[in-house]
């Protein structure tokens, strides 16, 4: 199961903070079940941050997001950007190209 997001916050003021939040939740990913890969990424000029996470499964995924420090870190950001997220199932070789075909916009991983 693979999951992209992209945020665009309305002022870049929140960027910072949110840049934060996100690479502390991210701390937690060795210990989450069914975690197979993570990527964030973040644009400053645009005022864009994101990720693609791979999960053994959907419902790890799931207990991901119900996490009580993603649930915060949701509350704590509604209102202040534009969210675009994307989920599917994959086994293909060149997960950029996936994601790229479902049509969200992210930042390219490097080299």
């Amino acid at each position: 199961m693979v999951a992209l997001t992209a945020f665009r916050l309305h002022r870049g003021a929140h960027l910072p903070r949110a840049c934060l939040a996100g690479w502390r939740l991210s701390r937690l990913w060795p210990g989450l079940e069914g975690a197979v890969g993570l990527w964030l990424w973040a644009e400053p000029g645009a005022r864009r941050i994101g990720s693609v996470s791979v999960w053994r499964s959907e419902a790890d995924l799931r207990a991901f997001v119900r996490l009580p420090a993603h649930v915060a870190i949701m509350r704590a950001y509604r209102g202040r950007g534009k969210l675009v997220s994307a989920t599917w199932t994959s086994g293909a070789p060149d997960l950029w190209e996936e994601a790229r075909s479902h049509g969200v916009e992210y930042s390219e991983p490097p080299g």
